[in-house]
């Protein structure tokens, strides 16, 4: 069972795409509903206002401690803000709520404002051999990683819009929002894979 943050922003793009390649997906709003969980996502949204429900409901410590245990976690977009440890300073907002997990700096709204939304196609080897359909909106980008994290991809002009670090998952685009199920199957296996 995969849990899907359901406080605000894209959540129910994931359960269908996690359904689509056979997987139980379960919405996640309280404490409860992390019990019993072998993988979350964190989806897009507003990444300020997740984070504050996140606090206001009592979710900050079972996902780290889901995180610490070893299980997949993976943000996109607003997740990936929330998932690293800081924000680069001229973009964030003074009550900005991190989870701090990640050993990555991001840049809220890299690409500019809505209308600025785009999609392209990007190589993951590590997920995929076919290069994956991205849809950035309002996205953020890596500005800098730690040792510990891999790039898993770039866009053209080297910016990094997918990591990992060790379970922990982020991506500056919404995989959801595509026709591709492959990065919801690649994340699956690593649930499967935890022992």
């Amino acid at each position: 069972m995969i849990g899907v943050l359901a406080l605000q922003g894209a959540f129910i793009e994931h359960i269908h795409k996690l359904r689509d390649v056979g997987v139980a997906a379960r919405e996640v709003r309280l404490p409860a509903d992390m019990e019993g969980l072998d993988g979350l996502i964190i989806p897009g949204g507003e990444s300020t206002t997740i984070g504050k429900l996140i606090d206001r409901f009592g979710l900050r410590e079972p996902i780290v401690a889901l995180a610490g245990s070893g299980k997949p976690l993976w943000g996109t977009c607003a997740g990936m803000i929330l998932l690293g440890r800081e924000v680069d300073t001229d973009t964030r907002g003074p009550s900005q709520p991190l989870l701090g997990l990640m050993d990555l700096t991001r840049r809220r709204n890299a690409f500019g404002s809505q209308i600025d939304s785009f999609e392209t196609c990007l190589e993951m080897p590590a997920v995929s051999e076919q290069p994956l359909p991205a849809v950035f909106i309002r996205a953020p980008v890596v500005s800098s990683i730690g040792e510990d994290v891999e790039v898993l991809s770039r866009l053209s002009d080297g910016r990094i819009v997918a990591v990992r670090q060790a379970n922990l998952i982020a991506t500056a685009f919404h995989p959801e929002l595509t026709a591709s199920s492959a990065f919801h199957a690649w994340f699956t296996g690593l649930t499967r894979a935890v022992v």
